[in-house]
């Protein structure tokens, strides 16, 4: 008798052997059930192996208890003691499943399918299974034999007999005898619809490449044709309900439960195509309407069941198109975008715990093998294998992957599908989660064999192997590119330059001889360079081929690194910094403007990885004064000092259009900004403030080389149209007005002299042809426009507003802000013209006519011959013009009682507007939207062409740039078209209302 408040021996050895519930051990091993064996050390050990011994120790109780007599009780027990096979496989199944206990329970007799261990048992087929499932005559039967074939597949997979490819193997070749059982009972029961047509059966998906899982849903595509000579019509219909009641035989719940649905949505127009079609139908519809991720699919496809020689039929009609989807323009860009969307359909709370679609995970594997087969598989036999890790296999061997990554993969793959089988084999239930309770992820970590601490090491290898498959999924396409053309270690398989090329062109390179001399003149060699350019150009392959124009990007890179390459903060930068790699991809491959930019200053490229993107926020306009004005006070001449001015603005434009086209792009780690208007003010503040402190440098050093430290005149530069509202774009000229006011004791017409002199050297110097991008002065809102004066003193815009002054002026003068020069003079010049712009008694309606009149005039003269006016985002319907018109009406008519309407910024003027009621919440959206989107189609225009314009590219790979800036993948660039269309139609409704007040 053991001591009161002692542990008795059973206890601790019980712990010992991995129990974690001993006391409910001890009073199972003490029940009469288990009263002959329970000293048996044989018992305890074998218990202590399973991977879940609690778990074990109760399904082998249950199970005795369900034993007919005491001799049937005998004999399992006699034979649990004295045979070591059938005591492995019958513990470790029923402390690996739940289920298979509960089947067991129920099935008492089903342990003896477990005793034979014949070498004809160790690796079953369709044929085995099909005896096995043989004398089934209804569903419930069936279910039963499915179970029992089930509990000899799990046993032969916990026990380690067989590896988790045979076990997926196996689980098909049983799926495969299941289908066929369920098709024959299907026939019995309506034998004049069987004698009526040709049924075949052929699975797709896991089942299809012979690796599926515990608990799938079995994919599977219906064939059917006429019997000899009965007609197609009845035919197919008999096939249908042939293939319905098969369906339903599988995957209904009966008292046995169910099998697995049987799914056959991977059909030509999945649900809402027919069930069954005739060969020819099928073929028909793959030539025509197939998309890209249905030949994808046809990857895996194999008759299994019905009418073999109907089923191969339409395997060998098939399968030449399947190796002809690469040829399918944006074919890469399809599947990965197919992936993407995957990944993004996960819910958040599940992303880190999906085994199968999230990142990292099964999927991940799959899709880059099943790429690199239909790109290469076209022209090598040898890599057309429905079996993933067959496909791998032979894509090492041939030079398609490299050797180590597809040793990584495999291990990693074969990790994670042992982990996903262990998981749905506990309870039998259609699961890709990993639990989250620690007995749950314990009981996951001993049936994969981690004993010591199986939480945490599970956790440990389960992420050592997502990580490796993140790292080498994209790697695993682009990779064998470079060794194509870089020197490999002697023996190692390459891609042949047919191969490369073929792979390239898939990618969407339209040069791929080019850009395989790129990648050789990048990766060649045993230079430090070259070592840490072949480590990161798989990756950047990749970000370039995400891009409209891939060749670009690859040349881009190469130019840069040929001007950096021996610099070595350059190499450091990109190598430790994962972000500062893909921006620089990001950004070489977006279009000419950035590239351009960064090419005259290739040291610029510092700025893409100053930690989590803090190298790509705008600077404020203080610090851009401060610094240029610094530079100025240091040049010798003023030449010499606008032209570090400009410098300044070349850097701080290639910072503002990098950070534009990254978080248009998105990065990995930080998704493209869903809400586009805050890109767009970013970009307008951070030009305008640019531009006005390149003005206040320039206008600093011309006054110092030609009057010393004071002008006989003060002096101030008003920001005029975009640049007064802070809405520049990379293209937009600087609109200015220029006011001087000569200094008491100055002699006037010296000051005039002196005004004048200062804009045209100002204008002079930052025109002059350099390296550097020119800043053009547009002094076109002036009073009398170009028959006018650059330069008016005060008291003369005073006698021109108040005697001459027109409508339109005043409307121009909405937008007026002083940017540059003596800030009380700025200050008193906006209190002149407040009055004329924000009229105190609202603007009268001769003024409005006058401003509808000018409106319509404009549209019809203005607009360029041969422009689509529907694209024109300037002046087409719904397009800037319209949007600014419609709110500077507003701001006149009522800026005198709105404060908040006396801004001259659109998007701040509307929403004042929509808060005053003057405008609907509706129609203030609307006409938002439209002003963004418009402005956002005018920036990506620059960037991607280099020169401004109003209208969207015609060349087609600069139109898919403009789309893919805008959010828009790979060959959508007719909705991006209709979608900027659908905007401007509705902003020009509200336009018409309450503009023209129709």
């Amino acid at each position: 008798m053991t001591a009161p408040g002692r542990r008795s021996s059973t206890f601790t050895r019980l712990l010992r052997h991995g129990f974690t519930d001993a006391s409910a051990a001890e009073r199972l091993l003490d029940s009469p059930e288990l009263a002959p064996v329970r000293n048996d050390p044989v018992l305890l050990e074998a218990l202590g192996a399973t991977a879940d011994p609690d778990l074990a120790l109760r399904g082998l109780v249950r199970l005795l208890e369900a034993q007919p007599a005491p001799p049937a009780r005998r004999e399992l027990l006699d034979t649990l003691i004295a045979a070591k096979p059938l005591r492995d496989r019958l513990l470790g199944v029923l402390g690996a499943s739940a289920a298979l206990g509960d089947h067991l329970a129920r099935h008492c007799g089903d342990w003896q399918a477990l005793v034979t261990y014949e070498p004809r048992d160790l690796h079953p087929g369709v044929e085995e299974f099909e005896r096995g499932l043989a004398q089934a005559t209804d569903p419930v039967s069936l279910r039963v034999a499915y179970r029992r074939c089930l509990l000899s597949i799990a046993a032969r997979d916990v026990c380690g007999t067989t590896d988790v490819a045979q076990t997926a193997a196996e689980l098909a070749d049983l799926a495969t005898a299941t289908l066929r059982a369920a098709l024959r009972l299907a026939g019995a029961a309506a034998p004049d619809d069987a004698a009526q047509c040709r049924l075949a059966v052929v699975a797709m998906g896991k089942c299809g490449g012979h690796e599926l899982n515990y608990v799938s849903d079995v994919d599977v595509i219906f064939v059917g044709e006429p019997a000899d000579s009965a007609d197609e019509g009845k035919a197919l219909r008999a096939a249908t309900r042939l293939a319905s009641h098969m369906m339903r035989i599988c995957s209904e719940t009966t008292v046995e439960g169910s099998i697995w649905p049987v799914d056959a949505n991977l059909r030509p127009e999945g649900r809402n195509g027919p069930l069954v079609r005739t060969l020819s139908s099928h073929v028909a519809y793959y030539q025509r309407w197939a998309k890209t991720w249905e030949f994808q699919a046809l990857l895996k496809a194999r008759p299994v069941a019905g009418d073999p020689a109907l089923g191969e039929e339409y395997v060998a009609a098939l399968n030449p198109m399947v190796w002809q989807a690469a040829e399918r323009e944006n074919f890469v860009g399809d599947v990965q975008k197919m992936r993407r969307r995957v990944v993004e359909n996960i819910p958040v709370a599940e992303v880190e715990r999906e085994l199968k679609l999230g990142p990292g995970g099964l999927r991940d594997v799959e899709f880059a093998v099943q790429l690199l087969q239909l790109v290469h598989g076209r022209a090598d036999a040898s890599l057309r294998s429905g079996t993933t890790l067959d496909a791998l296999k032979s894509l090492a061997e041939g030079g398609y992957v490299g050797r180590a990554d597809a040793t990584q993969l495999d291990e990693a793959y074969r990790f994670l599908r042992s982990m996903e089988h262990r998981i749905q084999l506990h309870r039998l239930r259609r699961t890709h989660l990993v639990p989250e309770s620690e007995a749950d992820l314990r009981r996951l970590g001993r049936s994969l064999g981690l004993r010591t601490d199986p939480v945490a090491e599970l956790t440990r290898e389960w992420k050592r192997h997502t990580s490796v498959v993140r790292r080498l999924h994209e790697k695993l396409f682009y990779r064998p590119l470079l060794d194509a053309v870089a020197q490999l270690a002697p023996g190692e398989a390459r891609l042949s330059p047919e191969a490369a090329r073929e792979r390239l062109v898939a990618l969407g390179y339209a040069d791929p001889a080019a850009a395989l001399r790129h990648l050789e003149a990048l990766a060649s060699g045993v230079t430090r360079k070259a070592a840490i350019q072949r480590t990161l150009l798989p990756v950047l392959l990749g970000w370039f081929a995400d891009s409209a124009d891939p060749d670009a990007g690859l040349l881009n890179f190469r130019k840069v690194s040929d001007a950096l390459g021996k610099t070595p903060w350059y190499l450091r930068l990109l190598r430790d910094e994962g972000a500062a790699a893909e921006n620089l991809a990001r950004v070489l491959s977006a279009g000419r403007l950035a590239p351009d930019l960064l090419m005259r200053a290739p040291e610029a490229v510092a700025l893409l990885g100053e930690g989590d993107g803090g190298g790509l926020e705008p600077r404020d306009r203080a610090q851009l004064e401060q610094e240029i004005l610094a530079a100025v006070g240091r040049a010798e001449s003023a030449e010499q000092a606008v032209t570090a001015a400009r410098g300044v603005r070349r850097r701080e434009l290639f910072r503002t259009a990098a950070a534009d086209i990254v978080g248009s792009y998105g990065t990995e780690a930080q998704p493209a900004e869903a809400d586009q208007g805050p890109l767009v003010d970013r970009v307008g503040g951070a030009v305008s403030d640019l531009t006005a402190a390149t003005l206040a440098g320039t206008l600093r050093a011309v006054v110092r080389e030609g009057w010393g430290e004071t002008l006989p005149t003060r002096f101030a530069v008003i920001g005029m149209g975009r640049f007064g509202g802070h809405e520049l774009g990379y293209g937009s000229d600087a609109d200015v007005l220029f006011v001087h006011e000569p200094w008491e004791d100055a002699d006037e017409r010296e000051a005039a002299e002196a005004a004048n002199r200062v804009v045209a050297e100002m204008r002079r110097l930052l025109q002059i042809p350099s390296a550097d991008p020119p800043l053009l002065i547009d002094a076109g809102l002036r009073p009398e426009g170009k028959s006018g004066p650059l330069v008016r003193t005060m008291k003369s815009y005073e006698a021109y507003y108040r005697r001459w002054s027109l409508v339109w002026e005043s409307q121009a003068l909405l937008r007026a802000e002083p940017v540059a020069g003596d800030e009380d003079l700025g200050r008193r010049f906006v209190e002149l013209i407040d009055p004329l712009r924000y009229p105190r008694a609202g603007l009268g309606e001769d003024g409005v006519r006058e401003i509808r009149r000018l409106k319509a005039r404009m549209e019809g003269e203005r607009l360029p011959r041969g422009a689509d006016p529907k694209l024109h985002t300037k002046l087409g319907p719904g397009g800037l013009s319209d949007v600014e018109w419609t709110v500077q009406l507003l701001q006149m008519r009522h800026g005198a009682a709105e404060a908040g309407l006396r801004t001259p910024r659109t998007r701040e003027a509307l929403t004042a507007a929509r808060q005053a009621g003057l405008i609907g919440a509706e129609d203030a959206s609307v006409l938002d939207e439209a002003w963004v989107l418009a402005t956002r189609v005018r920036n990506a225009v620059m960037l991607v062409r280099g020169r401004a314009g109003d209208t969207f590219p015609s060349e087609p790979r600069e139109l898919a740039a403009v789309g893919r800036y805008l959010g828009y993948g790979p060959g959508q660039v007719g909705a991006m078209l209709d979608a900027y269309r659908r905007t401007a139609r509705r902003a020009r409704g509200v336009v018409e209302e309450l503009f023209y007040g129709a």
